[in-house]
């Protein structure tokens, strides 16, 4: 399957991109006390889309990722960690990840659109699903151990 970064960016574009259901985090198993979801994207040209999301409070990460089943990762949000491109430089822990053909889903940039932290997970979502396109109409709930610690 040939796969451009204009077919990337189309998908990213389309704005018939969505999750008509309530999102459960789950516990990571053997990795305590991290939380992941994961969901199907419906398209109207039916692309094969998931979106993965994974928090982990201990390691004061966050991100969500939407992958093409032929392809991989062609978005991503990463909060909490420090990334380095292929070409060595070094980003800062909040950045976003675009397909590419020379270097797939490796490289990532510094975004200005995303004001929110790591432990604020529900408004990054909202965030991320804003630029990705992706209409969500159920809700994502604030992970477990999160709200424990708030209560």
């Amino acid at each position: 399957m040939s796969f451009s970064e204009q077919d990337s960016q189309s998908i990213i574009d389309d704005e018939s991109k969505s999750i008509d259901h309530g999102l459960i985090w789950r516990d990571v198993r053997n990795h305590p006390p991290a939380k992941e979801f994961q969901a199907n994207v419906a398209t109207a040209d039916g692309h094969p889309l998931i979106v993965c999301g994974r928090y982990d409070r201990r390691a004061k990460k966050l991100s969500f990722t939407l992958i093409h089943g032929g392809v991989g990762r062609i978005y991503a949000l990463d909060i909490g960690a420090p990334h380095r491109n292929p070409t060595g430089e070094l980003l800062g822990v909040k950045h976003k990840h675009r397909w590419s053909v020379s270097f797939r889903g490796k490289v990532a940039y510094v975004p200005d659109d995303i004001t929110v932290r790591w432990d604020q997970p529900v408004e990054a979502w909202e965030q991320s699903c804003a630029e990705a396109k992706i209409v969500h109409a159920g809700t994502l709930p604030v992970p477990m151990d999160q709200q424990e610690v708030r209560l």
